[in-house]
């Protein structure tokens, strides 16, 4: 399985027979995985989105966003909680171009990515038990 650091965005090769979360980047020798959201912009966001084996949550959030910064601790604990699936923020006042490539019309959206590919989306502001039946429903698409 492919997993992109989210410290220095090499790919890296992980044994399917391998823990992902114990292992370490070929060139930056940190752990490539990590519960918590990775910041993506214009200069990573395509390749951490391609090259990735693993499904891929985004969240697109905006600094002024009331439900944006409501929901940021959810995201986080949910990441925390959910090993098989890779957790990564963009914010939409920096990274204006991945927006408007995603068609980002209200804030904030989640997109749920597997393999490059955009699964599925939903916008507004969740609590824990909503995110968690969207991603469950997500995940059993991947599985199918």
């Amino acid at each position: 399985m492919n997993i992109v650091c989210q410290h220095c965005f090499t790919t890296n090769r992980v044994p399917d027979d391998k823990d992902h979360s114990e292992a370490s980047c070929g060139k930056c020798q940190q752990k490539v995985y990590s519960s918590k959201p990775v910041d993506l912009d214009n200069s990573n966001f395509y390749s951490y989105i391609e090259n990735n084996d693993m499904p891929i949550v985004v969240d697109f959030w905006a600094s002024w966003c009331g439900p944006c910064q409501n929901m940021a601790p959810v995201y986080n604990k949910v990441a925390e909680h959910s090993s098989a699936l890779l957790f990564a923020k963009v914010n939409t006042e920096k990274a204006q171009q991945i927006s408007a490539d995603a068609a980002i019309r209200s804030l904030p959206t989640l997109i749920f990515f597997y393999k490059g590919e955009e699964l599925d989306r939903i916008s507004g502001g969740l609590n824990e038990m909503q995110m968690k039946q969207w991603l469950i429903k997500n995940v059993q698409k991947v599985s199918e």
